[in-house]
């Protein structure tokens, strides 16, 4: 993985058709960076775990609790590929996505896949805003949240490490990280066409 803290980056991706693939654990931005690059690049936004809701008719939760993870991980595996065929997407993968070897390895061969990364304690915050009665997602189970984020991130980390790029997104407007995505994937932005509104 190249570690992309700013400039243009190494390695970039400068193939027009290559889809633009966002992963990371949850709270990191994804899909929000995603809908911001689209709308820069004028490219479709896709969005993995809605278009599994989507096929499936119930929302994950359902899918987990119903018919258990061995299923949804086949969903979320069927959804990649038809997601990635094409080119020239947006994909916001779901926090776990890329932690499965079959669909990170879809991922990878369909574009460049950028790391969104962020400190326990940035999630954290991110996911309860502050505020210690916040309800707090059913991954991170009624124990301490921080904590169970520390240990997901650990788990996944090798997982992570196989992306193209890393982006850090602590203290960083979903603006500022959508630029830097860009000037990554190609070495020829910003120019009029696609410039980010609001950005740096």
């Amino acid at each position: 993985m190249v570690a992309t803290d700013g400039g243009n980056g190494s390695g970039a991706a400068a193939m027009t058709r290559d889809n633009i693939i966002l992963v990371g654990f949850m709270a990191t931005g994804k899909s929000h960076v995603g809908r911001i690059i689209a709308r820069a690049t004028g490219r479709p936004m896709a969005d993995l775990d809605e278009e599994i809701v989507r096929r499936a008719g119930k929302p994950i939760y359902r899918i987990f609790n119903e018919d258990g993870e061995a299923v949804f991980r086949a969903m979320e595996r069927h959804a990649a590929l038809s997601l990635c065929e094409g080119g020239g997407k947006i994909i916001a993968a779901g926090g776990g996505a890329f932690a499965q070897q079959l669909t990170r390895q879809i991922l990878l061969d369909s574009g460049a896949v950028f790391c969104l990364t962020a400190r326990p304690e940035t999630i954290h915050y991110r996911i309860t805003r502050g505020s210690p009665s916040a309800a707090v997602r059913p991954m991170l189970g009624s124990g301490n949240p921080l904590q169970r984020i520390r240990e997901l991130l650990d788990e996944r980390a090798s997982a992570y490490a196989h992306a193209h790029h890393a982006i850090p997104t602590d203290h960083r407007t979903p603006e500022q990280v959508a630029d830097q995505i860009l000037r990554t994937f190609d070495p020829q932005y910003p120019n009029p066409e696609h410039r980010i509104q609001g950005g740096l």
